[in-house]
């Protein structure tokens, strides 16, 4: 759905991963999606001189988040979280494997 909105399924991917994880790199998108690294790079460079997204560098990682500054942020931000609550959980789980940081025992899975 979100990929006829966004132009392209790599485009809609890398919202979807950064709406979930909240900062992102380029590789870990790549693993939970199978797209090469060029097409994603190429996409979150160009969002980033768009101005959606902002990037900072942590030891020789490149992260990415969702640019607070810029008002249509939010918009999109809404329009995703349409989709994302809409998705299951295993599909959740089967889009999004890598996990960010150890799980507490007994927690849930997702929300």
């Amino acid at each position: 759905m979100l990929d006829k909105l966004f132009g392209n399924e790599t485009l809609a991917l890398i919202f979807l991963n950064l709406f979930h994880y909240g900062e992102v790199y380029s590789s870990l998108i790549e693993k939970n999606t199978g797209t090469g690294s060029r097409a994603i790079l190429n996409q979150l460079n160009k969002i980033e001189e768009a101005g959606y997204f902002v990037s900072r560098e942590v030891g020789r990682t490149r992260l990415y988040a969702f640019n607070p500054k810029n008002p249509a942020v939010k918009h999109i931000k809404e329009i995703i979280n349409i989709t994302y609550s809409n998705l299951t959980i295993e599909m959740k789980e089967k889009m999004f494997k890598e996990r960010m940081r150890p799980r507490a025992k007994g927690k849930e899975v997702m929300k």
